[in-house]
């Protein structure tokens, strides 16, 4: 069975924002909808919204008049839910809590057909046990929208343990029918999204609470070398510190309490304070009219080398080698079988974050990963106490020579970006060898939902296949606690390229 007939009607329950949303992408794709809310007048309130915001579409030149009266005509609020039998569609989108859920569901199996399909738009509840009330759960889905449901087009169609194949195509055709981009996953604690996304908000924190570096600093740094929109302290303000914390609490429990997805201490010292974000005018940051946003790190001017020598194959920061030669600075190749890494005048070594620390060496500074080296606007450089202050000068000059801003922050193993995408590459491989998702899917979801530069495993292909593994690798001998233990899908990619090359 492909998607719904235009002619069928569909139902949204629940008439916040997300069931608001919801409904207006079913209307301007054609279907009459039926709007119902437990709270009397809601769905009145809410019919009415959905209307105004058709309104400003047509002040836009996004749709035309007749469209739009078209679409109001076709939006109907019901009284109660016995007006919602003729539909071929619910989607539920009422308080996030299982036993709401539940009976909501119980009470629409009694009332629609058997042919009608039946969906949640939960993004923490598990779909498994929602749809555990019906007695016949094969017909319920997952329907995950993102907020703004009309602007965002990554639609997550999650199968529960009970989802016949039949019901989750029709939902994934629906989707597409309607215009958005679905994925299909499993139920999983955080479906696609909000499991592999975790990392970006944690390393961040993490970094922060190692007092490695400022807020405005990592974010900075994600920006401007990650190539990601936003820093996590300026996009968890955005969502509300409350919001993000609930999701990865939600997602760390129903993993058992998983050390990969622990909360931050600092995030829940932030919320149990009340700075919620731009929401209460205060989170990680400032949001009053008046107040000043802080500046990221930036280094002092420093002096160019006049040289460096290049040992073996800079790998995923291959680039700067001919951007360093663009700068008319002299760059002496040397083989090297044990290491990458530059010799900068001084004798000191510049080598791409690996995982290690600065302190473990005599005179080394490390450099984050960027996503693209010549257009990265800021790299971050990582120093012990030990390292020379004429090694990280002239560090700083070369970057600066380069035309980047440089920011230096604590000696932070696998610094800020380098290990973000390396977690989030293990996420992604450890999901796909779970059953939750494709890679390519997985790809989608992540540029689509949370608008990353690089789906993870472009990522991987990007860096190398064991380059995450043995970043993390060399973070979990540092940091025994689990938390950057590879997992044994990045073992499997990564060990099995070395064996087709040869290696025993």
């Amino acid at each position: 069975m492909t998607a719904l007939d235009l002619s069928s009607p569909v139902a949204v329950v629940g008439t916040g924002t997300m069931g608001q949303g919801i409904a207006q992408v079913a209307l301007t794709a054609g279907h009459v909808v039926r709007l119902y809310d437990a709270v009397p007048g809601r769905a009145r309130d809410a019919a009415a919204a959905i209307v105004a915001r058709l309104d400003r579409l047509v002040e836009k030149d996004r749709l035309t008049a007749a469209d739009r009266d078209a679409a109001g005509g076709r939006l109907l609020p019901a009284e109660d839910l016995a007006d919602l039998a003729d539909c071929t569609l619910v989607v539920e989108a009422v308080l996030e809590r299982l036993d709401v859920k539940q009976q909501l569901m119980r009470e629409l199996e009694d009332v629609v057909g058997e042919d009608c399909l039946l969906a949640t738009n939960t993004s923490s509840l598990s779909v498994t046990a929602i749809g555990a009330a019906l007695r016949n759960p094969g017909r319920f889905v997952g329907l995950h929208f993102f907020n703004p449901a009309p602007l965002l087009p990554l639609v997550e169609v999650v199968s529960g343990f009970a989802t016949d194949v039949t019901s989750a195509t029709r939902a994934y055709e629906m989707a597409r029918a309607w215009g958005k981009t679905p994925v299909a996953c499993a139920d999983t604690p955080g479906f696609i999204v909000n499991r592999i996304a975790r990392p970006f908000y944690a390393e961040a924190f993490a970094v922060y609470e190692a007092q490695a570096a400022d807020p405005a600093t990592i974010d900075a740094v994600l920006r401007a070398s990650g190539g990601f929109k936003m820093g996590a302290f300026e996009l968890t303000d955005l969502i509300g510190q409350d919001v993000n914390e609930s999701v990865t609490h939600s997602v760390w429990q129903a993993f058992f309490n998983d050390v990969r997805f622990t909360p931050s201490l600092a995030q829940r010292r932030l919320v149990e304070s009340g700075r919620l974000g731009r929401k209460t005018g205060h989170g990680w940051y400032d949001h009053g009219d008046d107040a000043e946003r802080p500046e990221p790190h930036t280094a002092e001017p420093a002096q160019a080398p006049a040289y460096v020598v290049v040992e073996g194959d800079l790998g995923p920061a291959a680039d700067l080698v001919a951007l360093i030669r663009e700068a008319g600075i002299v760059v002496r190749e040397e083989e090297e079988d044990h290491g990458t890494r530059m010799v900068l005048p001084g004798g000191g070594q510049l080598a791409l974050a690996d995982g290690q620390t600065s302190v473990e060496f005599r005179d080394v500074v490390y450099f984050d990963l960027a996503l693209d080296y010549r257009r990265a606007g800021r790299i971050a450089l990582s120093a012990s106490q030990d390292t020379a202050s004429q090694t990280l000068t002239e560090a700083t000059g070369l970057f600066q020579a380069l035309g980047k801003d440089v920011s230096v922050v604590g000696d932070a193993p696998g610094m800020i970006v380098a290990r973000t995408v390396a977690r989030i590459v293990d996420l992604a491989h450890d999901a796909v060898a779970k059953g939750v998702a494709t890679e390519e899917d997985i790809d989608t979801a992540m540029r689509l939902g949370v608008n990353y530069p690089l789906g993870p495993f472009e990522w991987s292909r990007r860096l190398g296949r064991s380059w995450a593994y043995d970043l993390l690798d060399d973070l979990h001998l540092r940091d025994p606690s689990g938390r950057y233990a590879p997992s044994l899908a990045l073992y499997r990619h990564a060990y099995a390229t070395e064996k087709r090359e040869g290696t025993p």
